[in-house]
């Protein structure tokens, strides 16, 4: 898992960047209203919506954004009718990558996309073209804080995870089934580890190498694929070459 974790750690600062804080609460709003849509406003029984919910708060969403979005999903009329849709494709050097959208017009979602693809040396593909190449996964990210990561590692196991990193120098992540991903974090927390954050996520089954040339050169398509309003998430199957790792995330 050290490429998804290696790509979490860019994922992290990027959010971290205030210049994108406004575009990311915009999603993480969206995020919530698809949610509370589907499963209701109740994020006690609302499993997605509670996580939605987190993932706001980790992000500092004042709490008046996140009511909001919860009342145009269950306020009933035509707002907010989003689409989930999912695009796959394929950046330089053959990166296969997925494309989480959240969209009340599909036609000009696909028409954004492919144009992206196309302007950075990608190609857009038909259902089913990459996505054999990913699984959904619970995972879960527990700060080190002076933590041993052995220790992390064993408590996540015991809690029933498939899987741990602990490469990360100021956290671990925990991989878990979906359906896992809940009794796992509530075990964690019980055994008094913080949870940063828990989500679920398409994770790359393998990755692939690139050159440091093709890596930023994917780097940029993914960039610019998340600029996208109507994009939620993009993941891809890349291996972050360290010294491009260290120029991006340094």
């Amino acid at each position: 898992m050290s490429g998804h974790s290696k790509w979490s750690q860019i994922k992290r600062q990027k959010s971290a960047n205030d210049a994108k804080r406004g575009a990311l609460f915009t999603k993480v709003a969206r995020e919530i209203t698809v949610a509370a849509r589907q499963g209701g406003g109740d994020p006690e029984a609302n499993y997605r919506l509670r996580l939605a919910i987190e993932k706001a708060r980790s992000i500092n969403m004042p709490q008046e954004n996140i009511r909001r979005a919860i009342e145009r999903a269950v306020g009933g009329g035509e707002a907010d009718q989003y689409e989930e849709i999912v695009y796959e494709g394929y950046g330089p050097g053959g990166v296969a990558i997925l494309v989480e959208a959240a969209t009340d017009n599909r036609n000009r979602t696909a028409a954004d996309v492919r144009s992206v693809f196309s302007k950075h040396g990608g190609q857009l593909a038909g259902a089913g073209a990459v996505a054999w190449q990913f699984e959904p996964r619970g995972i879960i990210t527990v700060p080190r804080d002076g933590r041993d990561a052995e220790e992390i590692a064993l408590a996540a196991i015991d809690a029933g995870a498939e899987d741990v990193d602990t490469d990360d120098p100021e956290r671990v992540e925990v991989y878990t089934t979906p359906g896992a991903l809940e009794p796992v974090r509530r075990a964690l927390e019980a055994a008094g580890l913080p949870i940063e954050s828990a989500e679920t996520a398409m994770v790359a089954r393998q990755t692939i190498s690139l050159d440091p040339d093709r890596a930023r050169a994917a780097l940029r398509l993914i960039d610019a694929l998340e600029e996208l309003d109507d994009v939620q998430r993009v993941t891809a199957n890349f291996d972050i070459p360290e010294d491009v790792f260290a120029e991006v995330a340094g």
